[in-house]
This record gives C-alpha cells, sequence and structure tokens, in this order.
C-alpha cells in the first residue's frame, strides 16, 4: 500500500482509507458485528491505516465498532471521527439530519463520549459533520484548537464546508482535511474547493468516491435495495435517473477493459478510484465496503496508472453525459456547501 500525506499538516495515511459507515448505518440493516471487525482488521493487514466513523453513524455504534477492530493496533492507525449532528434513535432518522449542534460546550462533551467509545487517548482527525449555522464557524474552530492543545485531538477538519467557511476556519485553527463528495459522477468541488485546498495546503478526503455504489457497475434500473436503504430517499437513485445515468457506469466498463491489474481485466470501481487518486497527491478517497473481495479490488486501484491521456479522454467522454438527479433529498442538500 502506498501512503499519502493530508497537506501541509504532516499527517500521512494510506492512500486509500476505508469508511465504516455502512458497517452500522444507512446502507439497509447493521451488518454483522464480529463479520465486521474481521473485515477492517483484513484492511489493516493490507496496509489501510486510515478509517473514517461518526458519532451519528449507527448512531454511536460505529465508533464502537471501530475502536474494538482496531484496539491491536493502537499507534498504527489513523482514525477519523465526526461531531455536530445530535445523535438520534433509529425511529428518529430524520431528526438526526436536521439537529445539529456545534455549540463549543457541546464539542467539548462529545469529544469525551467519542475518546470512550473508540476506547483511545487521542482522536487523530475531527471534523465538523456539518456546518452549524448558529454556531460562528470561529468559534467551532477555537474549540478544537483547544481540543487539540489539551491533547485530546491531534488534526481539525472540516465537511461539506464552503471555500469561505474553509478559509474563516483555518485563520483560527489550520484545517488538516475536507471531507466531502467527489467521485467521476460528482465534479463540483474542482470550482472552486480544490483549488481553496491547494492553496492552503489542505488534504482532501473525497466520501463516496464509488457513487454510493452506483459506479461499481452492480446497480441498475432493476436493483431492489433495502427498504431501510437511505439511497432510496436520494433522487439521484430513483429507477429514472439510475436508468439514465448507465452511460457513465458504461464508459468505466469500456475503460477498465483497456486496463489490467495482475493480468486480468480492471473493474469501473477501480477506474474510478484511480481517477480520483491521479487528480492529486493530496486527495485521500475513503470508499467503504461491508465485503473483504470488495475491499481488495478496492484497494487494487492504487496500483492503475492512468496517464494524461486516459485522464483527457476520460474528461472528454464525460463532457458529453448528463448526470441526473440530486445526490441528497431536499433537507440534506440544504445542509452542503455553507
Amino acid at each position: 500500500m502506498k501512503n499519502r500525506t493530508l497537506g501541509n499538516s504532516g499527517l500521512e495515511v494510506s492512500a486509500l482509507g476505508l469508511g465504516c459507515m455502512g458497517m452500522s448505518w444507512s446502507y439497509g440493516e447493521a451488518k454483522d458485528k464480529n463479520e465486521m471487525i474481521a473485515l477492517i482488521r483484513a484492511a489493516v493487514e493490507r496496509g489501510v491505516t486510515f478509517f473514517d466513523t461518526a458519532e451519528v453513524y449507527g448512531p454511536l455504534t460505529n465508533e464502537e465498532l471501530l475502536g474494538e477492530a482496531v484496539a491491536p493496533f493502537k499507534g498504527e492507525v489513523v482514525i477519523a471521527t465526526k461531531f455536530g449532528f445530535i445523535p438520534a434513535s433509529e425511529t428518529e432518522a430524520n431528526a438526526r439530519w436536521n439537529a445539529l449542534n456545534s455549540r463549543p460546550e457541546h464539542i467539548k462533551k462529545v469529544v469525551e463520549d467519542s475518546l470512550k467509545r473508540l476506547n483511545v487517548e487521542v482522536i487523530d482527525l475531527y471534523y465538523q459533520h456539518r456546518v452549524d449555522p448558529n454556531v460562528p464557524i470561529e468559534d467551532v474552530a477555537g474549540a478544537v484548537k483547544d481540543l487539540i492543545q489539551a491533547g485530546k485531538v491531534k488534526h481539525f477538519g472540516l465537511s461539506e464546508a464552503s471555500a469561505k467557511t474553509i478559509r474563516r476556519a483555518h485563520a483560527v485553527q489550520p484545517v488538516t482535511a475536507l471531507q466531502s463528495e467527489y467521485s467521476l459522477w460528482f465534479r463540483s468541488p474542482e470550482e472552486e474547493i480544490l483549488p481553496t485546498l491547494e492553496e492552503l495546503g489542505i488534504g482532501f478526503v473525497p466520501f463516496s468516491p464509488l457513487g454510493k455504489g452506483f459506479l461499481t457497475g452492480k446497480i441498475t434500473e432493476d436493483t431492489k435495495l433495502e427498504s431501510s436503504d437511505f439511497r432510496n430517499s436520494v433522487p439521484r437513485f430513483s429507477i429514472e435517473n439510475r436508468k439514465a445515468n448507465q452511460a457513465l457506469v458504461d464508459l468505466l466498463t469500456s475503460i477498465s477493459a483497456q486496463k489490467e491489474i495482475d493480468g486480468m481485466p480492471a473493474t469501473p470501481a477501480q477506474i474510478s478510484l484511480a481517477w480520483i487518486l491521479a487528480q492529486k497527491p493530496w486527495i485521500v478517497p475513503i470508499p467503504g465496503t461491508t465485503k473483504l473481495h470488495r475491499l481488495e479490488e478496492n484497494l487494487g486501484a492504487v496500483n492503475i496508472e492512468l496517464s494524461a491521456e486516459d485522464l483527457r479522454q476520460i474528461d472528454e467522454a464525460l463532457s458529453r453525459i448528463d448526470i441526473k438527479g440530486e445526490r441528497y433529498p431536499e433537507a440534506q442538500q440544504k445542509m452542503v456547501d455553507r
């Protein structure tokens, strides 16, 4: 596994991380705990050192899962978690997306809870999960700065924040990484976010680099999602939009047939991840999975080299594809790019 450094922070992690959300929440029912612990440990054995969770995933249970899984590897892995949502019960799913709290006193309380669930003395990277419009970002950055000085947090991160907010936060406490959605079917960060991050020396951690699974080619207009799968509420995953967006998967399939890994054709997922890795050396995607063979497939992307001509051809082909559907339901869409 190759390593990368997130911006100018000195925080070195594996070139691909592992997003753990789907193990406990969102993509259908929670998966078997022991199987997920085994999967996380298999990732460590394969060189993954960067793991992503949040207090709201589960809620709360995903941090506990990750903490138990990586307990034998203390000091060898980097754990990123998040604050800012008010965790709700499973029967209050909508509330967890609408209730934000980034008041400094709240941040300083919940960090203690996350430390206990993760079973660590310090959190490597602590993200504000979503920008809270009721709390000045300078106050949020100041609270995390206090936690860093107290030795409870090492690095500060933001998620789905606007360039303006990033600059304001960075002026108070240097931001190590921004975590936001970025993939072949959502390229908006290229317009303003990536130039801002490069200027300020901030790393970028794309979540959903495989388009919430769609870019793997395993989801079609005929795929039936579990009733508890949050993608049922995502406009981009309507049957009509899945059918329209199949053109992007077809493109990835044709490109993957031209690349090989260990004598085998590459997959659309591997091309998708290789494309992100080729954009900037300080970008570290965090694809999630609950299956060992998918983990190994994703990790294979690190060994795919896309040439400048490959990237030019992909850009040209993408310019002719019109992606249909918003990436979030309306309530969640309002919470990004603040």
